[in-house]
Protein backbone atom coordinates (compact mmCIF):
# COMPACT_ATOMS: atom_id res chain seq x y z
CA UNK A 1 0.00 0.00 0.00
CA UNK A 2 1.26 3.19 -0.83
CA UNK A 3 0.03 6.47 0.20
CA UNK A 4 0.08 10.13 -2.30
CA UNK A 5 -1.08 13.31 -0.23
CA UNK A 6 -2.11 15.97 -2.06
CA UNK A 7 -1.05 19.65 -0.09
CA UNK A 8 -0.99 23.26 -1.07
CA UNK A 9 0.68 26.66 0.41
CA UNK A 10 -2.69 28.03 0.65
CA UNK A 11 -6.68 27.34 0.22
CA UNK A 12 -8.63 27.90 -2.86
CA UNK A 13 -5.70 26.40 -5.33
CA UNK A 14 -7.59 23.63 -6.32
CA UNK A 15 -6.04 21.06 -4.55
CA UNK A 16 -9.82 19.11 -3.58
CA UNK A 17 -10.95 18.92 -7.19
CA UNK A 18 -7.62 17.43 -8.49
CA UNK A 19 -8.14 15.09 -5.63
CA UNK A 20 -11.73 14.08 -6.69
CA UNK A 21 -10.18 13.71 -10.32
CA UNK A 22 -7.73 11.40 -9.12
CA UNK A 23 -10.00 9.59 -7.26
CA UNK A 24 -12.43 8.94 -10.82
CA UNK A 25 -9.37 7.86 -12.08
CA UNK A 26 -7.23 5.30 -9.76
CA UNK A 27 -10.29 3.56 -8.42
CA UNK A 28 -10.63 1.20 -6.63
CA UNK A 29 -9.02 2.65 -4.08
CA UNK A 30 -9.49 4.64 -0.30
CA UNK A 31 -9.77 7.86 -0.02
CA UNK A 32 -9.23 10.41 2.81
CA UNK A 33 -10.26 13.76 3.44
CA UNK A 34 -7.58 14.72 6.14
CA UNK A 35 -8.63 18.85 5.29
CA UNK A 36 -10.47 18.23 8.59
CA UNK A 37 -10.85 22.35 9.50
CA UNK A 38 -12.25 22.75 6.21
CA UNK A 39 -13.50 19.54 5.05
CA UNK A 40 -15.34 19.66 1.16
CA UNK A 41 -14.52 16.58 -1.03
CA UNK A 42 -17.78 15.18 0.39
CA UNK A 43 -19.60 17.95 -1.67
CA UNK A 44 -18.20 16.07 -4.79
CA UNK A 45 -18.12 12.39 -3.81
CA UNK A 46 -21.60 12.28 -1.99
CA UNK A 47 -20.59 9.73 0.68
CA UNK A 48 -22.39 7.73 2.33
CA UNK A 49 -21.96 7.38 5.70
CA UNK A 50 -21.46 3.49 7.24
CA UNK A 51 -19.45 4.04 10.79
CA UNK A 52 -19.15 7.34 12.55
CA UNK A 53 -17.68 7.80 15.82
CA UNK A 54 -16.91 10.64 18.11
CA UNK A 55 -13.66 12.42 18.44
CA UNK A 56 -12.41 13.46 21.92
CA UNK A 57 -9.51 15.61 22.25
CA UNK A 58 -8.66 17.83 25.09
CA UNK A 59 -10.59 18.32 28.39
CA UNK A 60 -13.38 20.72 29.27
CA UNK A 61 -14.00 21.94 32.82
CA UNK A 62 -17.71 22.11 34.11
CA UNK A 63 -18.62 23.51 37.42
CA UNK A 64 -21.00 21.43 39.27
CA UNK A 65 -23.55 24.24 40.61
CA UNK A 66 -24.87 22.02 43.65
CA UNK A 67 -21.06 21.77 45.12
CA UNK A 68 -20.21 25.15 43.84
CA UNK A 69 -19.88 27.70 46.96
CA UNK A 70 -19.24 30.86 44.78
CA UNK A 71 -16.23 31.72 45.69
CA UNK A 72 -14.89 33.05 42.60
CA UNK A 73 -11.68 31.26 43.31
CA UNK A 74 -11.44 30.01 39.67
CA UNK A 75 -12.89 32.94 38.26
CA UNK A 76 -9.83 34.74 39.33
CA UNK A 77 -7.47 32.17 38.88
CA UNK A 78 -8.64 31.57 34.65
CA UNK A 79 -6.65 33.70 32.36
CA UNK A 80 -8.85 33.08 29.68
CA UNK A 81 -11.68 35.01 30.95
CA UNK A 82 -13.76 31.49 30.86
CA UNK A 83 -15.79 31.91 34.26
CA UNK A 84 -18.93 34.00 33.94
CA UNK A 85 -21.35 35.53 36.52
CA UNK A 86 -24.87 34.46 35.66
CA UNK A 87 -28.93 34.70 37.58
CA UNK A 88 -29.27 31.23 39.38
CA UNK A 89 -32.13 32.28 40.56
CA UNK A 90 -31.51 32.19 44.06
CA UNK A 91 -30.33 33.99 47.06
CA UNK A 92 -27.07 31.98 48.34
CA UNK A 93 -25.03 34.55 51.08
CA UNK A 94 -22.00 35.77 50.76
CA UNK A 95 -20.03 35.60 54.18
CA UNK A 96 -20.45 39.29 54.78
CA UNK A 97 -24.14 40.97 54.49
CA UNK A 98 -27.05 39.00 52.91
CA UNK A 99 -26.18 40.39 49.61
CA UNK A 100 -26.42 37.05 47.44
CA UNK A 101 -23.27 35.69 45.27
CA UNK A 102 -23.12 35.32 41.77
CA UNK A 103 -23.60 32.13 39.96
CA UNK A 104 -21.06 30.81 37.91
CA UNK A 105 -20.85 28.74 34.68
CA UNK A 106 -18.18 28.02 32.46
CA UNK A 107 -18.18 29.49 29.03
CA UNK A 108 -17.47 26.25 26.82
CA UNK A 109 -16.00 28.71 23.24
CA UNK A 110 -13.61 30.05 25.84
CA UNK A 111 -12.16 27.28 28.15
CA UNK A 112 -8.83 26.40 26.66
CA UNK A 113 -8.96 22.82 28.79
CA UNK A 114 -5.51 23.90 31.22
CA UNK A 115 -7.19 22.43 34.21
CA UNK A 116 -6.34 25.59 36.50
CA UNK A 117 -9.99 26.00 37.61
CA UNK A 118 -9.95 22.37 38.28
CA UNK A 119 -6.87 22.15 40.27
CA UNK A 120 -7.39 25.40 42.79
CA UNK A 121 -11.14 24.76 43.26
CA UNK A 122 -11.49 24.43 47.04
CA UNK A 123 -14.24 22.70 46.90
CA UNK A 124 -13.36 20.18 44.05
CA UNK A 125 -16.52 21.19 42.11
CA UNK A 126 -15.40 21.28 38.83
CA UNK A 127 -15.46 18.75 36.94
CA UNK A 128 -12.70 18.04 33.77
CA UNK A 129 -14.88 15.12 31.37
CA UNK A 130 -12.90 14.66 28.12
CA UNK A 131 -14.19 17.17 25.15
CA UNK A 132 -16.06 16.05 22.39
CA UNK A 133 -14.13 17.58 19.66
CA UNK A 134 -16.31 16.27 16.18
CA UNK A 135 -16.85 13.26 14.68
CA UNK A 136 -14.62 10.82 12.24
CA UNK A 137 -16.84 8.80 9.70
CA UNK A 138 -16.20 5.83 7.00
CA UNK A 139 -18.41 6.26 4.32
CA UNK A 140 -18.79 4.85 0.81
CA UNK A 141 -18.48 6.61 -2.05
CA UNK A 142 -18.98 5.85 -6.19
CA UNK A 143 -14.97 5.48 -6.09
CA UNK A 144 -14.49 3.46 -3.17
CA UNK A 145 -14.44 3.81 0.66
CA UNK A 146 -13.71 7.58 2.34
CA UNK A 147 -12.46 8.12 5.50
CA UNK A 148 -13.33 11.63 6.07
CA UNK A 149 -14.03 13.86 10.15
CA UNK A 150 -15.86 17.08 11.35
CA UNK A 151 -14.44 19.17 14.03
CA UNK A 152 -17.33 20.78 15.92
CA UNK A 153 -16.54 24.92 15.98
CA UNK A 154 -13.76 26.62 17.25
CA UNK A 155 -12.58 23.25 18.38
CA UNK A 156 -8.41 22.40 17.52
CA UNK A 157 -6.25 19.30 17.85
CA UNK A 158 -7.11 18.72 14.07
CA UNK A 159 -3.82 17.16 13.93
CA UNK A 160 -4.37 14.34 16.22
CA UNK A 161 -8.00 14.27 13.48
CA UNK A 162 -6.25 13.81 10.69
CA UNK A 163 -3.45 11.07 12.00
CA UNK A 164 -6.75 9.49 13.04
CA UNK A 165 -8.01 9.91 9.53
CA UNK A 166 -5.00 8.26 8.15
CA UNK A 167 -4.83 5.56 10.23
CA UNK A 168 -8.16 4.12 9.95
CA UNK A 169 -8.30 5.15 5.93
CA UNK A 170 -4.42 2.38 6.26
CA UNK A 171 -6.19 0.04 8.14
CA UNK A 172 -9.43 -0.15 5.38
CA UNK A 173 -7.04 -0.51 2.64
CA UNK A 174 -5.01 -3.45 3.63
CA UNK A 175 -8.87 -5.29 4.52
CA UNK A 176 -9.71 -4.50 1.59
CA UNK A 177 -6.40 -5.20 -0.71
CA UNK A 178 -6.72 -1.58 -1.80
CA UNK A 179 -2.87 -0.70 -3.11
CA UNK A 180 -3.12 3.18 -3.14
CA UNK A 181 -4.44 5.85 -0.27
CA UNK A 182 -5.33 8.82 -1.69
CA UNK A 183 -4.99 11.78 0.86
CA UNK A 184 -6.54 15.56 0.39
CA UNK A 185 -4.16 17.19 3.08
CA UNK A 186 -4.25 20.14 4.18
CA UNK A 187 -3.47 23.69 3.07
CA UNK A 188 -0.31 25.76 5.08
CA UNK A 189 2.76 24.24 6.48
CA UNK A 190 0.85 24.17 10.07
CA UNK A 191 0.03 20.59 12.45
CA UNK A 192 -2.59 19.49 10.48
CA UNK A 193 -0.22 19.53 7.14
CA UNK A 194 2.49 17.44 9.25
CA UNK A 195 -0.11 15.50 10.29
CA UNK A 196 -1.21 14.87 6.48
CA UNK A 197 2.37 14.12 4.95
CA UNK A 198 4.46 12.60 7.32
CA UNK A 199 6.06 9.22 6.27
CA UNK A 200 4.15 9.20 2.92
CA UNK A 201 5.68 7.51 -0.16
CA UNK A 202 4.43 10.92 -2.53
CA UNK A 203 3.24 14.48 -1.71
CA UNK A 204 2.00 16.44 -4.73
CA UNK A 205 1.92 19.87 -3.95
CA UNK A 206 -0.92 21.95 -6.04
CA UNK A 207 -0.22 25.80 -6.60
CA UNK A 208 -1.73 28.75 -8.79
CA UNK A 209 0.37 31.16 -10.34
CA UNK A 210 -0.29 34.30 -8.35
CA UNK A 211 2.40 36.24 -5.88
CA UNK A 212 1.05 34.82 -2.98
CA UNK A 213 0.91 31.01 -4.09
CA UNK A 214 4.20 31.41 -5.09
CA UNK A 215 5.21 32.32 -1.69
CA UNK A 216 3.26 29.47 -0.14
CA UNK A 217 4.90 27.07 -2.63
CA UNK A 218 8.38 27.67 -1.33
CA UNK A 219 7.22 27.19 2.10
CA UNK A 220 5.53 23.58 1.49
CA UNK A 221 8.81 23.08 -0.50
CA UNK A 222 10.80 23.74 2.54
CA UNK A 223 8.67 21.46 4.87
CA UNK A 224 8.67 17.71 2.70
CA UNK A 225 12.11 18.31 2.37
CA UNK A 226 12.52 19.42 6.15
CA UNK A 227 10.76 15.39 6.30
CA UNK A 228 12.84 14.30 3.10
CA UNK A 229 9.65 13.27 1.47
CA UNK A 230 9.73 12.85 -2.71
CA UNK A 231 7.49 16.13 -3.93
CA UNK A 232 6.32 17.28 -6.98
CA UNK A 233 4.21 19.89 -7.92
CA UNK A 234 1.23 21.07 -10.25
CA UNK A 235 0.46 24.61 -11.12
CA UNK A 236 -3.51 24.97 -11.17
CA UNK A 237 -4.78 27.82 -13.71
CA UNK A 238 -1.51 28.27 -15.30
CA UNK A 239 -2.57 30.73 -17.98
CA UNK A 240 -4.08 32.98 -15.83
CA UNK A 241 0.01 34.69 -15.29
CA UNK A 242 2.34 32.55 -17.74
CA UNK A 243 5.12 35.10 -16.43
CA UNK A 244 4.59 33.61 -12.98
CA UNK A 245 3.72 29.91 -14.08
CA UNK A 246 7.20 30.63 -15.95
CA UNK A 247 9.23 31.26 -12.44
CA UNK A 248 7.40 28.66 -11.04
CA UNK A 249 8.43 25.95 -13.41
CA UNK A 250 12.28 27.45 -13.08
CA UNK A 251 12.15 27.15 -9.44
CA UNK A 252 10.71 23.66 -9.28
CA UNK A 253 14.16 22.77 -11.84
CA UNK A 254 16.39 24.74 -9.74
CA UNK A 255 15.03 22.83 -6.55
CA UNK A 256 15.09 19.38 -8.41
CA UNK A 257 11.76 18.57 -7.29
CA UNK A 258 9.35 17.58 -11.03
CA UNK A 259 6.80 19.34 -11.95
CA UNK A 260 4.37 17.03 -13.30
CA UNK A 261 1.94 19.15 -14.91
CA UNK A 262 -0.03 22.74 -15.86
CA UNK A 263 -3.75 23.06 -15.66
CA UNK A 264 -5.09 25.92 -17.67
CA UNK A 265 -8.38 27.69 -16.45
CA UNK A 266 -11.63 25.81 -17.33
CA UNK A 267 -15.00 26.61 -16.77
CA UNK A 268 -15.80 23.07 -16.81
CA UNK A 269 -14.09 22.20 -13.49
CA UNK A 270 -17.09 24.97 -11.88
CA UNK A 271 -19.63 23.29 -14.19
CA UNK A 272 -18.83 20.11 -12.53
CA UNK A 273 -18.32 21.12 -8.94
CA UNK A 274 -22.10 22.87 -9.34
CA UNK A 275 -23.55 18.83 -10.13
CA UNK A 276 -21.05 17.34 -7.66
CA UNK A 277 -19.02 15.91 -9.90
CA UNK A 278 -15.40 15.53 -10.40
CA UNK A 279 -14.75 17.16 -13.95
CA UNK A 280 -13.49 13.79 -15.08
CA UNK A 281 -16.85 12.50 -15.21
CA UNK A 282 -18.35 15.62 -16.90
CA UNK A 283 -18.14 16.31 -20.71
CA UNK A 284 -15.11 16.12 -22.54
CA UNK A 285 -12.81 18.89 -21.77
CA UNK A 286 -9.06 20.42 -21.65
CA UNK A 287 -8.81 20.46 -17.86
CA UNK A 288 -10.12 16.83 -17.70
CA UNK A 289 -7.02 16.05 -20.15
CA UNK A 290 -4.48 17.27 -18.51
CA UNK A 291 -5.78 16.23 -14.81
CA UNK A 292 -5.06 12.66 -16.27
CA UNK A 293 -1.78 13.64 -17.40
CA UNK A 294 -0.97 14.54 -14.33
CA UNK A 295 -2.08 11.59 -12.73
CA UNK A 296 -0.50 9.85 -15.42
CA UNK A 297 3.03 11.44 -14.36
CA UNK A 298 2.02 10.87 -10.32
CA UNK A 299 1.37 6.59 -11.00
CA UNK A 300 4.93 7.24 -13.25
CA UNK A 301 6.39 8.43 -9.45
CA UNK A 302 4.56 6.45 -7.13
CA UNK A 303 5.59 2.99 -9.58
CA UNK A 304 1.84 2.12 -9.56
Amino acid sequence: MKELVVISGKGGTGKTSLVAAFAALGAPLVVADCDVDAADLHLVLAPQIRERAPFRSGHEARIRPEACTRCGVCRDDCRFGAIMEYDHGDARAGEVGSAPLPALRIDPWACEGCGVCVEFCPEGAIDFPERTSGEWYVSDTRYGPLVHARLEPAQENSGKLVTLVRKEAGKLADQRGRRLVLIDGSPGVGCPVIASVTGASFVLIVTEPTRSARHDLERVMDLTRHFHLPAGVCINKSDINPQISAEIADYCRAEGRPLLGEIAYDPAVTRAQLAGRSVIEDRPSAAAEQMRGVWGKVCEMLDI
